[in-house]
């Protein structure tokens, strides 16, 4: 006899009961003649009234109030991470612990975005097969990755206007220098490392770029004459400055997706908030949720 058949009998069962002792005019004659608890059939008697034979079925039970369930305030929160910044759970708990002080796990962010509707996040870029080893340095300004992003934005008159951001990121403490340039050329390049050079806390050893023309002698020569040394990645390996590359599809989801153009001084005010709070305020994945400063400290103790 399978489940739903004995859930059916008895459900007749307990319906036979409550028509007797509707009958007879006597429950605890009832309960007596079938051999039933009394507080078995109110509750019985309770559920039919209310709902009838489906009343009477079993119900998975659910706890009202749950000891470790999220309060709204904090569903609410999640719910906005989610929608406006498209963070993942283990970022989302990170957030809520540093500006909310609100402490929380991973699976319960988890569990509560599948309640919402919310499990996955779009996926706006195609993946890519990593078939080289990770490594990360250990000394701060040991390895400095720099490359471009480009830009593409529309004014107020609806005319496309192309920008290009030069990017340096610390492979040791994932420390980034941003600036945005009208011009994709070594003069802008050279421009750039003088900045990442004033920008960054600690002496840098190598600076690690793809063979892209603004990359190209001027620009070496510049660099070695600092100091520093200037190393090219293998042609068609953009993997090899993994980090940069990967802070590059940050930006998007987390800047420029939320970013309306206006002009190059509003674009570039922005763009300093927004390194400065990468830096010292956004909570890293390499860092298990520390930011690339504290990171830095920490590598220095």
């Amino acid at each position: 006899m399978n489940k739903e058949v004995r859930e059916e009998l008895r459900i007749r069962r307990i319906w036979v009961v409550l028509e007797y002792a509707r009958l007879s005019g006597n429950a605890a004659k009832a309960c007596r003649e079938f051999n039933v608890n009394r507080s078995s059939f109110y509750v019985w008697k309770k559920a039919f009234e209310i709902g009838g034979m489906d009343g009477l079925r079993r119900k998975k039970p659910i706890a009202n109030n749950h000891p470790r369930k999220l309060s709204q305030e904090v569903v609410d929160k999640i719910l906005h991470l989610r929608k406006e910044y498209k963070l993942g759970p283990e970022r989302i708990k990170w957030y809520l612990e540093r500006y909310h002080g609100i402490k929380t796990s991973q699976s319960s962010v988890y569990r509560t975005l599948i309640h919402l509707g919310m499990r996955r996040l779009p996926k706006n870029a195609p993946r890519r097969a990593i078939h080289t080893k990770r490594y990360a340095k250990k000394v701060p300004g040991h390895h400095v990755q720099v490359d471009v992003k480009f830009l593409s934005f529309k004014n107020e008159e609806g005319h496309n206007i192309r920008r290009f951001q030069y990017t340096a990121i610390d492979d040791a403490t994932r420390i980034r220098a941003l600036k945005i340039y009208q011009r994709h050329n070594q003069k802008n390049a050279i421009d750039f490392i003088n900045y990442v050079i004033e920008k960054f806390p600690f002496r840098i050893h190598t600076i690690r770029t793809d063979r892209g023309h603004e990359f190209q002698a001027q620009f070496h020569w510049h660099v070695e004459d600092k100091g520093m040394r200037h190393v090219y990645i293998k042609p068609r390996s953009p993997q090899l400055n993994g980090k940069v590359e990967r802070s590059h599809r940050t930006d998007q989801e987390e800047f420029y997706q939320l970013l309306t153009y206006t002009d190059d001084v509003d674009l570039n005010n922005k763009l300093t908030e927004w390194e400065k709070f990468y830096n010292f305020n956004r909570p890293h994945g390499a860092f298990d949720g520390n930011t690339p400063y504290e990171a830095l400290r920490s590598v220095l103790k």
